[in-house]
């Protein structure tokens, strides 16, 4: 099995290039989602959240607010670096678990914003770096996230800096042109793992 991580910071265009990396046949994971997974109601993360940060993050239905909790941990280093603590140890044991299940003959990517801020990029035989240019980044925030431009640069500035997270990297993805472009790099990318 190939552990391919696929990381990058926010907005910089990590899942266009998961999918079509999805589309080469790889097995692609989500750590936001594996996230999202471990802080739902009945999992020891949950209850660790809710412990630490209050119930006034909590939906009517008890579920968490990730947009209300995003707010508070992107405005204070320690919550963050707090709420990382108690979430990352449960998202890779749960990437172990899916390890675990799959054939040894898989390429699989974990997609993860944090990999590098984590440490856990040693986990993986290679590092792949997506990033894109500042004003583009920028951009893509606002839009998907619905935020202000200074909100989106303190996102920015809560992470490394993509230049900082390719010193890291085994592969370089820059999103900053086309599609067709991106999909290129990614199939030369992908052409070199299964070589």
């Amino acid at each position: 099995m190939l552990k391919i991580g696929l990381t990058g910071s926010i907005g910089v265009g990590k899942t266009v290039v998961a999918n079509f990396l999805r589309e080469q046949g790889c097995i692609v994971f989500d750590a936001d989602k594996i996230a999202q997974k471990v802080m739902e109601p009945q999992m020891i993360a949950y209850n660790e959240v809710v412990k630490e940060f209050g119930s006034s993050i909590l939906l009517t239905n008890k579920s968490i607010d990730r947009a209300k909790l995003g707010a508070i941990v992107f405005s204070d280093q320690n919550k963050r670096k707090c709420l990382n603590a108690i979430v990352h140890p449960r998202v890779l044991e749960e990437q172990d678990k899916l390890f675990s299940a799959l054939p040894s003959d898989a390429i699989v990517i974990i997609e993860a914003a944090l990999m590098i801020e984590a440490g856990s990029q040693k986990r993986f035989d290679k590092l792949v770096v997506v990033h894109c240019n500042h004003e583009m980044q920028i951009k893509r925030i606002i839009e998907r996230n619905k935020l202000t431009r200074e909100e989106a640069e303190r996102r920015i500035a809560a992470q490394l800096s993509s230049k900082e997270k390719c010193h890291y990297a085994d592969y370089i993805i820059d999103t900053s042109g086309t599609l067709d472009e991106t999909r290129q790099r990614v199939l030369e990318v992908y052409v070199s793992l299964k070589g």
